[in-house]
């Protein structure tokens, strides 16, 4: 019989997915705009003003979603030595040979370093979203510094889809982990096999 560890709290779950349900419309709004072949996209928002009148609202609720996240989970992704012995094997484990892996605890390198990424992307793009959010703020600035804001906010969410992507994917080929984001719960065998010192936490074994 399988036993199941508890992961993930069910409003840790609920404030999880809001983010992800915002991240695609603040993803799929921004790009309306990002270039002329993409506009299309403002037609799921009811046309080209109503995109761009809900993008950075989109752009603000994801924000305080993910702080309240970043508020409970920050602690457990601050590096540690094992963190950089991780990364020095993460090629062998990319190979398939887990076998120089360090122990880890609730998160693995690679995991702190999405978060992280996630976290400073996201802080760049919700300042200089203000810079130019018309017709509220983008007044109090020079034109430096919106055009600036434009470029800075540009690549930021460049790198927030990328990291996102590599997110989804991780959890994808780690067979068990999206259970923990859709029922809360890991199998005690993915615990003990990706995250061992996490289970002798909260197992007690």
């Amino acid at each position: 019989m399988t036993t199941y560890l508890k992961r993930y709290e069910k409003s840790d779950r609920i404030n999880h997915w809001l983010i992800v349900l915002l991240f695609v419309a603040a993803g799929l709004s921004g790009l309306a705009f990002f270039h002329p072949s993409l506009f299309f996209l403002s037609n799921f928002f009811g046309g080209g003003p109503w995109t761009r009148i809900l993008h950075p609202f989109f752009g603000v609720a994801m924000a305080l979603c993910f702080i309240v996240l970043f508020m409970k989970l920050w602690r457990d992704n601050v590096m540690n030595d094992a963190d950089r012995e991780w990364r020095k094997h993460a090629g062998d484990m990319l190979r398939g040979d887990k076998s120089k892996m360090p122990p880890v605890g609730k998160y693995n390198a690679g995991q702190k370093m999405v978060f992280w990424l996630m976290a400073g992307s996201l802080a760049v793009l919700l300042i200089t979203g203000f810079s130019f959010w018309q017709p509220w703020f983008a007044h109090l600035f020079p034109i430096w510094l919106v055009r600036l804001g434009v470029l800075l906010h540009s690549a930021s969410a460049v790198v927030l889809i990328l990291t996102v992507i590599v997110h989804v994917y991780a959890a994808i080929w780690v067979k068990g982990t999206v259970r923990a984001m859709t029922r809360g719960t890991v199998s005690e065998s993915w615990a003990k096999r990706n995250h061992p010192l996490w289970h002798q936490e909260v197992s007690g074994k």
